[in-house]
């Protein structure tokens, strides 16, 4: 089988890395994001559909090497390259083929993706990623199947292999979707299931849809869903939970997990407070935070690039 998409990418931007979601992963640094098309989901609700269920060629609007991408994203001061928008296990040779340039430059690597992937496929995929992100969809084997022709059993086995078997960094979201996935019931087994399975410090994100695609029959995602999930999150023990995708402060700020004082604090994707360490450590109390830090932290808003390996797009970033 050959990969029509190979060199062919779309959407590039300039984000903040807050906005793959990734709060724990070189928070207040920006990353060069782009993806290319189709994907092995068929999510009715896909909040990237224009890009994910594109059919045509034509839609890849841009041709960009290896090189030529980890070469921009370097000249950019982009500390990682993402691979997103659509899901990168379809365009694997493309993203590892990217990521091996990016880290020949010092650049590291960033996966959004629904961890629908193969046993099989997993090491080989995942060894060129320095972090991932993965859409948990739902915590029912009926959703996956009915809304995404999928099934819910890969992915749990993507998440108990990233966590326990490899050296990426695991962050997780899950959109959620009035009447569908957003029940006490559901967020209860979600939460079991990760406390169990991937630990305590994973990052949890709940984002908030909006009507797009196949399902334009539903209202947004109200807030109030978001902060009820994730105090329902943080009462079954996860210490990192986010709300995205509303206006919430309070939902991204990041605790220290011992002594609950503020570390991170973030307003529209940007970096407001950093009050860990040199040793990413809590400054109140010395307990370490789970992540990958670096010093510094700064305001990075989306920008678009006029480079001629894209064509810029607005991008609101919805998993």
């Amino acid at each position: 089988m050959v990969s029509t998409s190979y060199g062919r990418a779309s959407g590039f931007c300039v984000d903040p890395i807050e906005k793959k979601p990734l709060n724990h992963f070189l928070p207040g640094t920006s990353v060069l994001s782009f993806g290319t098309a189709g994907c092995n989901l068929g999510c009715r609700f896909c909040q990237n559909w224009d890009i994910s269920k594109a059919r045509q060629m034509d839609r890849l609007t841009e041709t960009a090497s290896p090189v030529a991408i980890a070469e921009t994203a370097e000249r950019l001061g982009c500390t990682s390259l993402a691979f997103t928008y659509n899901d990168p296990v379809i365009f694997a040779e493309y993203a590892s083929d990217c990521a091996e340039a990016a880290h020949e430059r010092g650049v590291r690597t960033v996966a959004v993706t629904a961890g629908y992937i193969t046993e099989q496929a997993r090491p080989s995929f995942f060894r060129h990623i320095d972090a991932a992100n993965v859409d948990l969809k739902a915590f029912s084997a009926e959703f996956y199947e009915h809304l995404c022709f999928a099934k819910l059993e890969p992915v749990l086995e993507t998440l108990r292999w990233l966590k326990h078997e490899s050296n990426v960094w695991l962050e997780i979201t899950t959109l959620l979707i009035p009447g569908k996935n957003d029940s006490d019931a559901e967020l209860a087994q979600l939460c079991e299931w990760l406390v169990e399975h991937v630990g305590l410090d994973t990052p949890l994100h709940f984002t908030a849809f909006h009507p797009d695609f196949k399902l334009l029959e539903l209202a947004p995602t109200p807030k109030t869903t978001l902060v009820r999930a994730r105090e329902r999150a943080r009462a079954a023990g996860l210490q990192h939970v986010y709300t995205g995708n509303v206006r919430d402060p309070a939902g991204q700020v990041t605790h220290c997990a011992r002594c609950a004082a503020p570390l991170i604090e973030r307003e529209a994707y940007s970096v407001t407070k950093f009050a860990l360490d040199s040793a990413s450590a809590c400054s109140a109390c010395g307990a370490r935070l789970a992540g990958h830090f670096e010093p510094r932290a700064g305001r990075f808003g989306t920008r678009r690039i006029p480079v001629h390996v894209s064509t810029s797009r607005d991008n609101p970033e919805y998993p």
